[in-house]
């Protein structure tokens, strides 16, 4: 799988824009990762600012060094930071290793849930990855209480491979096979 992206380039949904994120987001960023509902099925505790910066930071890093990574998930209505999606190789300490394949992640701001943009969003990072992965496959690794990210991850074509744990938690490890475009 040879990639040659160096900076998210720009998609578009019937609702948002996924685009590289911007220094201007990082407030909405910060307030994103601060709320301990949106963390609780992400590491189980809200990030702090210095934590979020972090996070933040590894964004424009892993487009540039791996050529794949996250968008900032903006709302067309509003112009508003409402998350972000995307692709990580995060070197987890995880059985099995996901080392090299590229992991599918999602989050958006508690004003987006319920409306289906999240099941909008990953079907178009998955398009992309689709044009761009070369039938290679991607995972994902979701709590086995986040019903809502399971419905997203099954509607993107996921399956689940198996079960397992990270960081002593359980964890559903899904899988899914890139169509060759």
């Amino acid at each position: 799988m040879t990639i040659a992206m160096r900076t998210a380039p720009l998609l578009e949904t019937e609702r948002t824009i996924l685009r590289a994120h911007a220094l201007d987001d990082f407030d909405a960023y910060a307030r994103l990762w601060a709320d301990p509902i949106i963390c609780r099925f992400i590491g189980g505790k809200a990030r702090t600012r210095e934590e979020s910066w972090m996070r933040f930071l590894r964004h424009a890093g892993l487009w540039s060094l791996v050529g794949y990574g996250y968008w900032a998930i903006e709302d067309k209505a509003t112009g508003n930071f409402i998350g972000e999606a995307g692709f990580h190789d995060m070197k987890r300490d995880i059985k099995p290793s996901l080392e090299g394949i590229p992991e599918a992640g999602w989050v958006l701001a508690p004003e987006a849930h319920g409306k289906g943009i999240a099941s909008e969003v990953v079907a178009r990072m998955v398009d992309w990855a689709d044009g761009t992965f070369d039938g290679a496959r991607t995972v994902c690794i979701i709590d086995p209480e986040n019903a809502p990210s399971l419905k997203v991850a099954r509607l993107a074509g996921y399956v689940e491979m198996l079960r397992t744990t990270y960081h002593g938690e359980p964890t559903i490890l899904l899988e899914r096979l890139c169509q060759a475009k």
